[in-house]
């Protein structure tokens, strides 16, 4: 146990600091990689609707294998559109999105996984608009187990605070496309997020957190400084401010989460990022910021229509992706030939989805995707 906290506080410090500095990102992939016994990853961010993707950083890829899924393969990816709609911060496996059976008797599988010797993957959204989702794939050479779920769960806050805290630190030093890209991703990430200095003086606040202030419910200007509404919140605040300048190392770099509200029905947190240490240390420095407060609603946002209708009929991950591409294109050869599979499944998934909505025509399930 001892010795996995050491591993797990190490893999969390080399996450920070790829925020700060993205060229830092192979490393913490590495590191995530060797932590829940993965082979392979890949931060990326996919549109569903246009079906896009892009990848924003790589680990031990196969340079060949990634241009072959970008240029051919992604379409025909079975994961997808299903794997969209999962939970932001909800770990995943193969066997999660669709039956491992039936992966395995795709195009992509023969020709694009089995090859590179992967054999099942982890993967998390870390957010979701209403087209788009960010997330990260760990690829691994063995079947996730329990373990390895885990492992990747206590991982998933901090990554999904990396992600965010990256666009904060772009100061100018030559961003690359692939960092627009991430920013395009998140531009509706709804987070609130502030800087502080010892004193709670805000340096920096984003265009939710100034929402926030002005209006006062949660948080608050006093002065120039961050206060929390509720006294104990802010108490609290004033500690991990004061510790943080110090360098206190009981906050850790994990950060503090602080409960702003006490509602079941509406519960609100702070996430205190200390920007004490490694690469972080020079960002609060540059901003003469000693913390980073992350603000989130713990409720998930509502769920586009295809997603809102493959949960309210429990359609399977080949159903809803033979719907999408119905959606695309008439027939079923050339659905068939969009998704890598062959006539016979695309049939049966298509009798499947008539059957569990009730309709008889592809017109009908237009309508109902729209209508939703």
């Amino acid at each position: 146990m001892v010795s996995e906290l050491i591993e797990f506080s190490s893999v969390i410090a080399d996450i920070y600091d790829a925020a700060i500095e993205p060229a830092l990102w192979q490393q913490a992939l590495a590191s995530i990689c060797a932590y829940v016994r993965g082979s392979s990853a890949v931060l990326f961010w996919h549109d569903a609707v246009n079906e896009r993707s892009e990848a924003l950083h790589l680990f031990n890829e196969n340079p060949e294998y990634t241009r072959r899924y970008f240029e051919k393969y992604l379409p025909m990816n079975p994961m997808f559109p299903a794997a969209a709609f999962v939970d932001v911060g909800v770990v995943v496996a193969t066997d999660d999105i669709m039956p491992y059976e039936e992966f395995v008797e795709t195009r992509f599988y023969k020709e694009w996984v089995e090859p590179q010797g992967i054999v099942d993957a982890l993967a998390v959204n870390f957010e979701k608009g209403v087209t788009r989702t960010s997330l990260i794939n760990i690829r691994t050479e063995v079947a996730v187990d329990e373990d390895m779920r885990r492992r990747m769960g206590l991982l998933v806050p901090h990554l999904q605070r990396a992600v965010a805290i990256g666009r904060l630190f772009d100061q100018g030093r030559g961003a690359q496309a692939a960092q627009a890209a991430l920013t395009e991703t998140l531009d509706h990430v709804e987070a609130a997020v502030i800087l502080v200095g010892a004193d709670g003086a805000i340096s920096f606040a984003n265009d939710p957190a100034t929402h926030m202030l002005d209006d006062a419910t949660l948080i608050r200007r006093h002065g120039d400084a961050l206060q929390a509404a509720a006294p104990e919140a802010d108490r609290i605040f004033r500690d991990i401010f004061t510790a943080a300048a110090k360098g206190d190392a009981s906050i850790g770099v994990r950060g503090v989460a602080v409960p702003l509200t006490g509602s079941s029905d509406e519960r609100w947190f702070a996430h205190v990022l200390p920007l004490t240490s490694g690469r972080r240390q020079e960002a609060g420095q540059a901003s003469a910021a000693v913390a980073a407060v992350f603000i989130r609603k713990s409720a998930p946002n509502a769920p586009p229509p295809l997603e809102a209708i493959a949960e309210l009929y429990k359609f399977t991950a080949g159903e809803v992706r033979v719907l999408e591409a119905m959606l695309r294109v008439n027939g079923v050869q050339a659905i068939a030939d969009m998704l890598g599979v062959a006539p016979g499944t695309v049939k049966t998934h298509l009798h499947n989805v008539f059957r569990k909505t009730g309709t008889k025509r592809q017109a009908d399930l237009v309508k109902l995707v729209a209508g939703l």
